[in-house]
């Protein structure tokens, strides 16, 4: 009996240690593994070149080499302006403007003033565009500089107050140039970069992705189709370069939505779509020619759609006319709300307006009208913004 118990312990003991020098030898193995993979992995994520817009071993892209080619092209801009004054120091009280008005009553007093922002050379010949509110309205000298920290006067060719564009051009040649991309290409969550000079800080790179495009009525321009980024644009990055992970320039930097006064993660840039059109008209004509309308439009509110009959806001509602215009002898009327233009579905006044500056000087266009409930369609002719008459 005694035998017979003393054997089952050694039995029970015996496999006892023969299951804890298993675990060991798993768990060892294990480990083993472990080291033996990783070192692989390591060598031939370190073997394989960055790519623009790839993954790199630290988990975030790698723009590295597009960056160093694009801050290339991008320059400083400069702008001395002279700004009107009044004298007296009550002229912005309104309790004194009540009685006085806008008149510089008590004299007035010029003053220098810099504005700083940032421009992309877009031809290798000095060709170098920014933002018009860059370069200010009464702006008496211009300057230039490279990522050479050359300096250099510019001259202004144009500029489009209704996109926020401008076109300067300086006597240099063999400049290092930003390729132009297709906006249109631009898909939202794409990466881009935003290269300026925000708060005078040179050649700074900022990175983040497309947030939106086609952004409108955000009070920036009279004409706005912007894309929207998170990259970080601050002041002084306007009319810099917004680029895609190709390095071509998709954008220019107009603008910043802050309750702050800087970074929120809401830019604005005017797509290079636009803006290469922009500048090829002011280079042949040395402004921007747009169709216009010899009518007056605007919002289509809630209790306006109530009033005119019509279930929907899209569209825009015909207020103002001259009885001997030529839309009017069309038969237009203030009251109908234009739905379509040319075919094309009008969602806001915003959009019409777009439509009608892109369409061709001189061509006739089909608006889709909608009158007591009836829908007409009316041909009215697309005149030239020079030679309109004006909206009253």
């Amino acid at each position: 009996m005694l035998r017979r118990l003393f054997l089952s312990c050694v039995l029970v003991v015996a496999g006892f240690v023969a299951g804890l020098v298993l675990t060991g030898r798993l768990r060892t193995a294990a480990d083993s593994r472990a080291d033996t993979v990783a070192p692989p992995a390591a060598a031939a994520a370190s073997e394989q070149p960055a790519r623009p817009g790839a993954v790199a071993t630290l988990g975030g892209p790698d723009f590295t080499r597009i960056a160093g080619q694009a801050v290339k092209g991008v320059a400083n801009i400069s702008s001395l302006q002279i700004v009107h004054t009044a004298s007296s120091p009550l002229a912005n009280d309104p309790f004194f403007r009540y009685f006085f008005g806008d008149d510089d009553a008590f004299g007035a007093r010029d003053r220098r003033s810099l504005s700083l922002g940032s421009g992309v050379v877009v031809s290798p010949d000095g060709y170098v565009i920014t933002n018009n509110h860059v370069v200010g309205e009464n702006m008496r000298e211009i300057t230039v500089a490279l990522p050479n920290r050359k300096e250099i006067k510019g001259k202004v060719i144009g500029t489009d107050p209704a996109t926020d564009i401008a076109l300067l051009k300086i006597n240099v040649s063999g400049l290092p140039v930003v390729p132009w991309g297709d906006s249109a290409q631009l898909k939202v969550g794409e990466w881009v970069l935003a290269i300026g000079s925000p708060f005078q800080l040179n050649q700074t790179v900022t990175a983040g992705i497309v947030s939106a495009t086609g952004r409108q009525n955000v009070g920036f321009a009279d004409y706005e189709d912007f894309i929207q980024t998170d990259a970080a644009i601050n002041p002084g990055n306007s009319g810099g370069a917004l680029i895609n992970t190709r390095g071509e320039l998709v954008g220019i930097n107009t603008g910043i939505f802050s309750q702050s006064g800087g970074y929120q993660g809401i830019g604005f840039a005017v797509p290079s779509n636009l803006a290469r059109h922009v500048i090829d008209e002011l280079m042949k004509y040395g402004e921007v020619q747009r169709g216009s309308i010899d009518f007056r439009v605007d919002k289509l509110t809630p209790d306006l759609a109530d009033e005119v009959g019509v279930s929907s806001t899209q569209g825009a509602l015909v207020t103002r006319m001259l009885r001997n215009s030529a839309s009017y002898d069309a038969g237009l009327r203030p009251g109908d709300v234009i739905v379509a233009f040319n075919g094309q579905k009008i969602d806001d006044v915003s959009h019409l307006n777009r439509l009608v500056a892109d369409a061709k000087i001189g061509s006739t266009a089909t608006l889709k009208v909608v009158r007591g409930g009836r829908t007409l369609d009316i041909k009215i002719p697309i005149v030239s913004t020079k030679t309109s008459r004006p909206r009253r």
